[in-house]
């Protein structure tokens, strides 16, 4: 028997700079806010690196009980306001891929609700998926994948 040291992927943070207007887009994809607190003080000063760090976290639950987590900095906010669209290849986190049940109903969603599409959807090369690169209301990378029967 293998000794694993990781067991699970406990959640996905993403800094945003609405709070509000990101859980509102997360939920409509289908996310259940099951959390949200302000944390400060030494506790989390010290875990994220920062002085008098005043932060709030939302976390949302998806239907497999995964869970994103959205974090907004009061104390540190984004100096820089203007939403940046992510590149594909930048260092670090690249995306997060969803599974959905209609590719057409997400590309609506997420276009009318502040999101914006980086090209039209693919089919991969086996057939089985189609898959998109979009963006949230924020300029993060959503990967949306609907399998195809």
């Amino acid at each position: 028997m293998q000794n694993y040291m990781v067991l699970n992927t406990r959640h996905t943070g993403i800094v945003v700079i609405n709070l509000d207007a990101a859980i509102k887009f997360y939920s409509g994809l289908g996310m259940d806010l099951v959390s949200r607190m302000i944390e400060q003080g030494e506790y989390i000063d010290t875990l994220v690196g920062l002085s008098k760090t005043r932060l709030e976290w939302a976390k949302l639950k998806l239907p497999d009980d995964s869970v994103l987590e959205l974090l907004q900095y009061h104390s540190h906010p984004i100096l820089n306001g203007d939403i940046v669209l992510q590149v594909s290849n930048r260092l670090g986190c690249s995306h997060i891929a969803f599974t959905v049940k209609d590719m057409n109903q997400a590309i609506s969603y997420i276009i009318g609700n502040g999101g914006s599409i980086k090209n039209n959807y693919q089919i991969s090369p086996n057939g089985k998926v189609k898959v998109l690169y979009c963006y949230d209301l924020e300029g993060n990378i959503l990967e949306i994948v609907e399998e195809l029967k």
